[in-house]
């Protein structure tokens, strides 16, 4: 082996010091690189011919398998092979492999000369100077040539298994805090949505005598409460701006109504917001796009909106902080959906006759202040707890990187 020295560029050769016994040598002499295909999915899930498509969301846990038919085209990985993310957003990520058939968003490392595992956590500790050279304007990709060129620190064979041990005990202990807090960020989620679902829906007083609602969604409501049609509740505006004075607003499913300039938005801009539609403090704002999956909320400020948004003035019977819980209720979405207009589900539209077909409950004005106040200081409590808890793995990370950087560096005896 040789030093390969002029291989390093200058961020490399001052982040990575080596022992002096140790060497370094490009990946290109260390694996072979072959990007999957795509595939077509077996709906049979034949044992014999098909075997799990591996995409990033399978092998991340976030999917089921799907399965597709093997031919003498398809990139073959087994349990803990290398592979290396290739398009996407967070291109050049490495992950160990099941056993399936690689996905055309991932390319399998044939390894030789090396230890596998060792070689793995030596690329998870480069993974941030493979990003950083990814190319393509739209979806990023892997730099292939950058990729082949870099270089990887090696000990002798031996000192490469213990090496790989290490890391294997050391991240299998952070990965299960890390999977621990995870759990346990899902359960202040499901406390949080269920304070805002009872309190919504039931009121704060335990002891009310409860009726029927009339609707599926709403379920039971305490005996003094109303139901009645969002038309008597709400009233469309539909000013529009003659200039492009007034702050852009956005909304999302996830953060409500939000200021665009808060947000990384990737999407086209128009050179001009002449005739969008204005928006109050206190207006419930409806992205017609995406209502279905939750998009809407009460707005905190004056701004304006695309015109492809519906704005509503929400009248003198109801609280506008109270209705911006009301619309993140996961229930309240299967009305959205009931009402909205289209073939397929991610193409239908909340049009304004489809909201104001949907039953709002309303309580007494002053009780609907005490539902709001009553859970602004509660979420506030379980939102801390889950910013404290997100803050905790995200340490745990840095640790994971930093552990891994110094064991395949010689950094640690």
């Amino acid at each position: 082996m040789s030093h390969d020295h002029n291989i390093l560029t200058p961020s490399l050769e001052s982040y990575f010091t080596i022992p002096s016994n140790w060497v370094w040598k490009r990946l290109k002499y260390l694996s072979e690189i072959k990007k999957g295909r795509i595939a077509d999915i077996d709906e049979n899930k034949s044992e014999i011919s098909s075997l799990p498509y591996l995409s990033m969301e399978y092998l991340r846990g976030l999917s089921e398998p799907q399965y597709v038919r093997v031919d003498e085209n398809s990139v073959l990985a087994n349990d803990g092979d290398i592979l290396l993310l290739w398009d996407g957003s967070n291109a050049g990520e490495f992950i160990k492999a099941k056993k399936g058939v690689v996905s055309s968003t991932l390319a399998k490392l044939y390894i030789h000369a090396i230890n596998e595992k060792y070689l793995f956590f030596s690329l998870k500790a480069s993974e941030n100077f493979i990003k950083s050279q990814n190319t393509g304007m739209g979806i990023p990709h892997v730099n292939g040539d950058f990729l082949l060129s870099v270089p990887i620190p090696i000990p002798s064979l031996e000192r490469q298994q213990t090496i790989a041990d290490y890391l294997d005990n050391e991240t299998f202990r952070i990965d299960a805090l890390i999977s621990a807090k995870e759990k346990l960020i899902k359960l202040f989620t499901v406390k949080r949505n269920s304070l805002i679902v009872n309190s919504v829906c039931r009121g704060l007083n335990t002891q009310v005598k409860l009726k029927n609602s009339g609707f599926d969604w709403l379920g039971n409501i305490p005996d003094h409460w109303s139901v009645e049609r969002s038309k008597w509740l709400l009233t469309e505006r539909n000013e529009r701006t003659e200039n492009d004075d007034g702050e852009l607003l956005t909304v999302s499913h996830i953060t409500g109504v939000t200021p665009r300039a808060d947000k990384e938005v990737n999407m086209f801009k128009a050179e001009t917001t002449e005739g969008y539609k204005i928006c109050r403090k206190g207006d419930l704002v409806i992205n017609t796009m995406w209502a279905w999956m939750g998009a809407m909320g009460i707005s905190a400020v004056d701004g304006i909106v695309s015109p492809g948004y519906n704005v509503y003035i929400v009248g003198s019977r109801m609280f506008e902080e109270y209705i911006n819980y009301l619309v993140k209720i996961k229930n309240f979405c299967t009305e959205i959906i009931r009402y909205s207009k289209g073939v397929w589900s991610s193409r239908l539209r909340l049009y304004p006759e489809g909201l104001f077909m949907i039953y709002f409950p309303v309580p007494p004005l002053y009780e609907q202040k005490e539902i709001v106040n009553y859970l602004n200081m509660e979420t506030a409590k379980v939102n801390s707890l889950i910013n404290a808890t997100e803050k905790s793995i995200e340490i745990l990370r840095e640790r994971r990187s930093a552990i891994i950087t110094a064991a395949v560096t010689g950094k640690i005896k």
